[in-house]
């Protein structure tokens, strides 16, 4: 195996005032050829960075609260030797909790990173565009008409989800997957799409008009290993392949006709990417209800932390978790006893960050 210092800076064919983009980094070549894997020290020592964060959050959550836990009891909890109220405390009450936590902030993050670098928006999100409030509406057609369990709402928000991609793919068709043109009819759809939603909430019963209100505001309260394990295997089949594909989305950054000439096919590959995100969001959206912002903001925070030239998956959907996963976390500790809803708390805070991303943008455009 040799390693090479590699750095190079493709001329960007989707905007021809932008500055190149420089990409660097080790390159590891087999000394016979074949796969070679390039390597951002800067890219990994923010991942390992936010990875610590992470593990301190979890320990917070997993050892605070109404009972205190120290580190023993909590690993004995996971490993099955702890006394029995230790054992209901972590693997019933805050573990499954903070599984979802970890699980639907990354699903989110991913979406949102594959989301705005296809469509080359800082806006791209699947919660600004609509997608988000697609999923919502065949939940709450699920929970508010069918009844149907846990299973069948997943299936009902992949289905909305799915469905608001194809019209709003439907109403840009011939006009290519422009940024700004996907921006404004996403958010379009997504106005329609929540005056759906309230219909829908004044067709139902008052106790299922309550039941649907709370599960919009988003909230990680009461989650159970049902809604876990569900949102975990989605990640785990869907976010390799995100993975996997994340080097033919950094060429198709580049534009159409460098990604071409690299040998990529790029309607497969966006059409295979805006699948995933779809479905990560449509997933996550299902398990917890709307959470915003968290595919907004995590996405771009990582980018300018591993200062990558490419969309760093891997670190967003850390930085994902990591951003959800504390959210709730202070949401229960500053607020207790009162029961703040995570959405509410990344809604503030997403919010504040629009302001100042739309403020930035503004600034940058009449430069």
């Amino acid at each position: 195996m040799s390693v090479v210092r590699e750095k190079s800076a493709p001329a960007s064919a989707r905007e021809s005032t932008a500055p190149p983009r420089v990409v660097s980094g080790l390159v590891l070549r087999p000394r016979r050829g074949g796969l070679s894997l390039r390597v951002q020290g800067r890219a990994v020592a923010v991942t390992a960075a936010l990875a610590a964060a992470l593990l301190a959050v979890m320990t917070v959550s997993l050892t605070t609260g109404d009972f205190e836990l120290s580190v023993g009891e909590v690993v004995q909890a996971v490993f099955g030797n702890a006394s029995g109220g230790a054992d209901f405390i972590v693997n019933t009450l805050r573990m499954p909790r903070l599984v979802t936590a970890l699980c639907v902030g990354a699903a989110l993050a991913v979406s949102g990173a594959i989301l705005q670098s296809l469509t080359g928006n800082s806006l791209g999100s699947p919660d600004i565009i609509g997608f988000t409030n697609g999923s919502a509406v065949g939940a709450l057609i699920v929970i508010i008409v069918m009844h149907g369990s846990m299973t069948q709402i997943a299936v009902g928000a992949l289905i909305g989800g799915l469905a608001t991609a194809a019209a709003v793919h439907l109403l840009m068709l011939g006009r290519g997957l422009q940024g700004f043109r996907l921006i404004v009819i996403g958010i379009g759809v997504s106005s329609l799409l929540l005056a759906v939603n309230s219909y829908l909430i004044t067709r139902a019963t008052f106790q299922e008009a309550l039941e649907a209100q709370a599960w919009l505001i988003g909230s990680l309260g009461n989650r159970g290993w049902q809604h876990a394990n569900a949102v975990l295997i989605a990640v785990a089949v869907l976010l390799p392949p995100a993975l996997l594909l994340s080097r033919r989305l950094s060429m198709v950054e580049m534009g159409d006709v460098t990604a071409m000439a690299l040998g990529v096919n790029v309607a497969r590959t966006r059409a295979v990417l805006l699948l995933i995100s779809v479905a990560l969001a449509a997933f996550a959206t299902a398990v917890t209800g709307p959470i915003w912002f968290i595919a907004l903001a995590a996405p771009q925070l990582a980018r300018r932390l591993t200062r990558s030239a490419g969309p760093p998956l891997l670190t967003s959907a850390v930085m994902g978790a990591l951003l959800l996963a504390a959210s709730d976390l202070a949401a229960q500790r500053l607020f207790a006893p009162a029961l703040l809803p995570v959405g509410t708390a990344t809604g503030t805070i997403g919010g504040l960050y629009l302001i100042w991303l739309l403020i930035t943008e503004s600034r940058k455009s009449r430069a």
